[in-house]
């Protein structure tokens, strides 16, 4: 519950607040119109959450991982181009990361208005909210390079907690008023989307998506907890939730021609149907669910964006695991980026109701593209095809409904979340389409045709120690060829006699943890293709792993031990290692398509202002070395120049 749960968990606070507030306020809604409308939140979780993630979607679990890009890694050999959905649903879900603290926080500071004291000295100044919400989103922030493990073991009980009260508070009110109960007949949510009453038309459904923008954070945290556990979690969940709409309901139905109400600025029946005497702590609490809300998807984009890098989407950032397991993980330039952007948007928009306009827009395409890489995964599982597209036809068409019902809030703050979607898509793309080029047009060479020269100059004793070991890590996959980049290392640019030439790639696979190795000696004992396969939640500490696989070899035979003389540890057996790391800068001699060379260009650029291979790859403390080779990628120009002859 406290990993799961925290945004869909806070959808309370500001639901109800938006389609009341976007149809003019309660002088405007009719019964008619509020029972419709919990029972559009009613159905749209029943159907969105419920259906399609807690019953489907939880089962196209990766070993146990969820979301989409693990759900892409599933049904990826089904056609190169899924990589679109993928990256598009993954923008879009990092782009509505940044919206989600900044709603949640200054909606639940916004209830302080309720508590007479708070009200009587600053009134309805917002600047108040926006620097005690601007405060909270600081603490917030910093205190992730420090791990969530001690955080998170409190967030369970809180917010099981949190989802009682929310049972509670519902009860208190719509146990005076049993006729809300009606809002489950589907009957009055058809009736208000075509209501006159109903001043927003199809567009309230933008409001009330709201309700279940936690689904997908639901299935991304699958990782966390396993499906069983949110299955069987779940039907609690929902409950809590819908009687505290309906709860709502009865409320603004008891208060609506009340004209003390009626002249309370921002009404949020959230707070307003409590009780006086526990506003306050109402107010906290609701901040306190907040934050962790907040802490769950941070830690999900951290999470996202980790798997985005493993899979070659997003560039190398720098990754520490302050907690006491993989899955804690802190991204210092994404939380630089997520703290500097949720900010701006609390400065920029400064109400939760204008926020509350920008929100939702990209989570819509996030599920959209969910349901069209769901259909690869039913057809792969052999479900009838009739099946897969009938039940992916009938999730899209709700969802475009929505997405189209969520086009509104692009002039009214959407712009924000797509703008950032659009941003990390481009980066995305540009990370894709440069992996493309280099895999199509890069210049390789057979290592064999070189074994006898590395032989020669292991062997040569005019040509000084390089290194016991030389360690190059190659960006494609091990195989008979190789960059040519290498070989002119070892052998033109500097001579490096070594005893041993390793060449080691990473490879990601589709399982998260995978912790495996395969080794190519080409029938000799000093040289050493290594593949490395680690899952896309596994760190890639190559320094690590190298010394143990050197021992195995060692032990095997297939590597001539490497006795040092002078060393702190008597016996040592194996040598020194020196890490060389090509940086890449494109050829000015290559030919290639205009648009191909500024993909290049770009993608170099963005590569030197990322995390440096060194730190990528834990090789912190090894001696490491970068050299500049120019990347020549397909064709090279030729160049033409004539003798200029002498005149007597």
């Amino acid at each position: 519950m406290g990993v799961v749960y925290g945004d869909i968990g806070t959808s309370p606070l500001y639901v109800m607040k938006a389609i009341v507030g976007d149809n003019g306020g309660l002088t405007n809604v009719s019964e008619n119109f509020i029972i419709g409308a919990v029972s559009l939140i009613f159905w749209t979780l029943t159907i969105l959450t419920t259906v399609k993630y807690v019953m489907i979607a939880l089962n196209a679990d990766n070993h146990g991982e969820g979301g989409i890009f693990s759900l892409y890694t599933l049904v990826r050999k089904k056609g190169k181009y899924l990589i679109i959905p993928a990256m598009i649903g993954g923008a879009a879900l990092l782009a509505d990361g940044v919206l989600t603290p900044a709603v949640t926080v200054t909606t639940a500071i916004e209830g302080l208005r309720g508590i007479p004291m708070f009200f009587n000295r600053f009134g309805n100044d917002q600047n108040i909210i926006v620097v005690i919400t601007l405060v909270i989103i600081l603490i917030l922030f910093s205190v992730q390079r420090f791990g969530t493990d001690a955080v998170g073991k409190a967030f369970g009980p809180i917010m099981f907690a949190w989802f009682t009260f929310l049972g509670v508070m519902g009860l208190i009110n719509f146990t005076n008023d049993w006729t809300v109960l009606r809002a489950l007949n589907p009957y009055y949510a058809v009736h208000l989307l075509f209501s006159g009453e109903n001043k927003l038309g199809i567009f309230v459904l933008g409001n009330v998506f709201l309700a279940t923008t936690g689904a997908e954070a639901l299935y991304s945290d699958l990782g966390h907890v396993g499906k069983q556990n949110i299955r069987v979690s779940w039907p609690y969940i929902k409950i809590c939730l819908i009687i505290n709409y309906l709860g709502q309901a009865a409320w603004i139905l008891s208060v609506k021609n009340d004209p003390t109400i009626l002249e309370i600025e921002n009404l949020n029946p959230f707070f307003q149907m409590m009780p006086n005497s526990i506003m306050l702590m109402g107010v906290v609490f609701a901040t306190v669910a907040a934050v962790i809300a907040s802490q769950a998807l941070i830690s999900g984009s951290f999470t996202l964006v980790s798997e985005a890098i493993k899979l070659k989407l997003l560039p190398r950032l720098k990754i520490i695991y302050p907690g006491s397991n993989i899955g804690q993980m802190y991204i210092p330039a994404v939380n630089l980026l997520l703290w500097l952007a949720c900010s701006m948007i609390v400065v920029t928009f400064r109400t939760s109701t204008h926020m509350e306009a920008a929100y939702g827009l990209s989570i819509t395409v996030t599920m959209l593209m969910t349901s069209i890489l769901l259909m690869f995964f039913l057809l792969q599982k052999g479900a009838p095809r009739w099946a897969a597209y009938s039940i992916t036809l009938f999730f899209v068409c709700i969802e475009l409904i929505f997405f189209v019902s969520s086009i509104v809030k692009f002039f009214h703050g959407g712009y924000v979340a797509v703008g950032i979607a659009l941003v990390i898509l481009a980066v995305m793309t540009i990370w894709e389409w440069g992996n493309i080029i280099k895999e199509k047009t890069s210049d390789t060479v057979p290592l064999a045709h070189y074994t006898e020269q590395l032989r020669m100059l292991k062997n040569d004793l005019t040509v000084p120690t390089y290194q016991t070991n030389v360690v190059f890590m190659t960006p494609d996959l091990i195989g008979p060829e190789v960059g040519r980049q290498f070989i002119y290392s070892i052998l033109d640019k500097q001579p490096k006699r070594a005893n041993v030439y390793w060449f080691v790639n990473v490879e990601v696979t589709d399982e998260p943890f995978t912790q495996e190795y395969s080794v190519d000696m080409m029938g000799t004992d000093f040289i050493v293709q290594v593949q490395l396969y680690l899952g896309f939640h596994v760190a890639q500490d190559v320094n690590v792993y190298l010394r143990k696989i050197v021992n195995d070899l060692m032990e095997e035979g297939r590597l001539p031990k490497q006795p040092q003389k002078y060393s702190l540890t008597p016996g040592r057996e194996v040598g020194d290692f020196q890490f060389i790391i090509i940086r890449e800068e494109l050829s000015k001699v290559t030919e290639l398509k205009k648009w191909d060379r500024q993909i290049m260009q770009l993608k170099l650029t963005i590569k030197k202002r990322t995390t440096s291979p060194e730190n990528w790859f834990g090789l912190e403390y090894s001696e490491v070395k970068y050299e500049s080779v120019p990347l020549i990628i397909g064709d090279t120009r030729k160049t033409y120049l004539t003798e200029r002859k002498a005149t007597i």
